[in-house]
């Protein structure tokens, strides 16, 4: 397995970020979700909670010049679900799910973002618990290799994981113009420690420059009970 910080440290710019897996001592779900930004608007933006999950929300709102991909609501809960994504998907999740479609079919409605020519990919991610059972679903919709005439879908299903093993996805490989997208299947790595020694290597791994916010959500699996932390750059 890989160590999710060096991976973080060494990659100035994954852009968006999902890590969900299992705490070492097998008894707690781990959410993460990060955003990092190279331009003004991207890093204009803080967490904040909303009901049970997080929507992101300009810092300084005179600085906003383009809501469309950058406000959103990257967390939702239904039931025994926590919805996490990097962008609106997380509502068509949401609704897809409240209409009776799983959540691959549920993005079947959506693609790749329409930021030639990065075109970004959609990362996704749902994790079900329900009478001590843990699952999770991660999902990446990105272009052919940069065409955009083709919408390549991946879901990656993992039930009952293991102790102190998680897997991170994000969205892009490295920095470069245009940025070039993730891909294989999401990355192994190492879930250690508990929410605020997990949130303190996580958050001091990113690139200073670059990191925006950072979701961690911690969720007994036995009880539903879960801790949540939030960190903001700008503050």
């Amino acid at each position: 397995m890989l160590q999710l910080e060096k991976e973080l440290k060494n990659n100035v710019y994954p852009g968006r970020g999902i890590v969900i897996g299992r705490s070492a001592d097998g008894e707690k779900a781990v959410i993460a979700y990060f955003i990092m930004g190279r331009s003004v608007n991207s890093r204009n933006r803080i967490f904040v909670t909303e009901g049970e999950g997080i929507r992101t929300q300009a810092f300084d709102p005179s600085k906003l010049s383009d809501p469309s991909l950058v406000i959103y609501a990257p967390v939702r809960v239904r039931g025994c679900d926590t919805i996490v994504t990097n962008g609106d998907q997380t509502d068509t999740i949401y609704e897809g799910l409240e209409n009776g479609l799983t959540f691959e079919q549920a993005l079947r409605s959506r693609k790749y973002e329409p930021d030639s020519p990065n075109y970004t990919p959609r990362i996704s991610g749902i994790v079900h618990i329900e009478a001590g059972n843990f699952d999770y679903t991660m999902s990446i919709l990105k272009s052919n290799d940069g065409d955009p005439a083709c919408c390549n879908r991946y879901t990656f299903a993992y039930d009952n994981p293991a102790a102190g093993e998680g897997r991170f996805i994000h969205t892009y490989r490295e920095d470069g113009n245009p940025l070039p997208s993730f891909y294989g299947e999401p990355e192994k790595v190492v879930i250690e420690g508990d929410i605020d020694s997990f949130v303190n290597r996580v958050w001091e791994s990113l690139n200073e420059d670059n990191k925006v916010s950072l979701f961690v959500r911690f969720i007994d699996i036995a009880t539903g009970e879960s801790e949540t932390r939030i960190m903001n750059k700008n503050q």
